[in-house]
């Protein structure tokens, strides 16, 4: 298997990333994202996990090819299961589902710490992800877009007990990324705005409810051309 290079989803990591914290990698495949950090003096040390034996053993190979067996450890390990012991500050999980991501935080009430940062890249449902957090006394401090293959979304996040609301465009979208309208959000809009299209349109054929939907799309519509105004204006 070709292993997987450095790249601009994981790269969307290293600014939320504190110098000098202890570094927990979930779902870390081949750990270039604690290699990098660790080889670029960020973090001291890290601990890179996986659920499954084989993406620990890539990453175990990787950070002894790289000099780094002495500064990262690798577990097999569900979730954040076990992470605990080795008192990380920084936590990423990048890759999996927002509901997946929700529930392995979850799993873990050690993380409700204000000490604790979490940096999550859902590759689905970040809406569900968002409203887990902000319901769970999460603070959302920042959130970015980045592209590789297509628009990703990322969120950085800090425990303060204090539970939150938002509308469901920022649930969806990002609140920092629709008042900044980032460069990126009017691609990451129209990808959302063809599965939305298409969930009204079945639910429609089906004699379902799609007022959610057509909500939504309305929504999107309306953001968009701002984005298109701005751009013209620009």
């Amino acid at each position: 298997m070709r292993e997987k290079r450095f790249d601009q989803r994981l790269a969307g990591a290293i600014p939320y990333l504190r110098k000098g914290k202890v570094l927990s990698d979930v779902g870390t495949d081949h750990a270039h994202l604690p290699i990098y950090a660790c080889q670029n003096g960020i973090c001291p040390r890290a601990v890179a996990s996986d659920i499954n034996r084989g993406p620990v053993e890539n990453a175990r190979r990787n950070i002894a090819a790289a000099g780094l067996a002495d500064k990262i450890a690798t577990v097999c390990t569900p979730g954040l299961d076990g992470i605990q012991a080795y008192a990380p500050e920084d936590i990423t999980i990048f890759g999996m589902g927002g509901e997946l991501i929700a529930s392995i935080i979850d799993a873990a009430p050690w993380t409700r710490d204000a000490r604790i940062r979490l940096v999550l890249q859902p590759m689905s449902h970040a809406e569900i992800l968002r409203a887990y957090l902000l319901q769970n006394g999460f603070c959302i401090l920042d959130q970015t877009l980045v592209k590789e293959d297509k628009v990703y979304q990322i969120i950085c996040a800090e425990y303060d007990g204090i539970a939150r609301s938002e509308d469901d465009m920022a649930l969806w979208f990002g609140s920092h990324n629709v008042e900044r309208m980032h460069p990126l959000l009017g691609e990451l809009l129209e990808n959302k705005r063809r599965l939305l299209q298409t969930g009204a349109d079945g639910k429609k054929m089906g004699g379902k409810d799609a007022s959610f939907e057509l909500s939504m799309l309305a929504q999107i519509d309306a953001l968009y051309a701002r984005i298109k105004e701005k751009g013209e204006r620009i």
